[in-house]
């Protein structure tokens, strides 16, 4: 069921520090930061840990997948890449039948960290919604899915 349209922001009451799009942004940096620094010892960012995990579960298999699943830029992507290729964790080829599509693979050294990090995101997000009940959590990644798709 569609409700109907609602504006919830006007001139007059729009607060930058009380919008959704500040509360986000908060929190994804926040978030950020904390899987950064649990990651550390694995030598990948988060958003690079979202790159291996997405190719180790079969959800993208080029950069192009990679960034419409992601959210992220192709300029970004490929800088992103270039990094993973250069720490020896995923390897570029072109694709036999159509020499315009690159396909990502794992190397050895980046299976075993795509392997490691799901033993860390756990933690950092258990601890960012310590406070949240089970309904709580629910609702609220309902409510998430449900922005991300408007």
């Amino acid at each position: 069921m569609l409700g109907l349209a609602v504006d919830h922001y006007s001139k007059e009451n729009f607060r930058i520090t009380q919008s959704v799009g500040f509360f986000l942004n908060r929190a994804r940096n926040t978030l950020l930061m904390e899987m950064d620094a649990a990651l550390k010892d694995l030598d990948i960012t988060g958003q690079q840990m979202g790159i291996l995990l997405s190719l180790t579960q079969g959800v993208a298999t080029t950069p192009f997948e990679l960034s419409k699943v992601l959210g992220i830029d192709t300029g970004l992507m490929t800088r992103m890449l270039d990094k993973l290729e250069t720490k020896g964790l995923l390897s570029r080829s072109r694709s036999l039948d159509d020499r315009r599509v690159v396909n990502l693979t794992l190397t050895q050294k980046g299976q075993e960290v795509a392997e490691r990090a799901p033993v860390v995101a756990p933690k950092v997000l258990n601890q960012r919604l310590r406070h949240f009940s089970k309904a709580e959590f629910e609702e609220f990644l309902r409510l998430l899915a449900k922005f991300a798709d408007a």
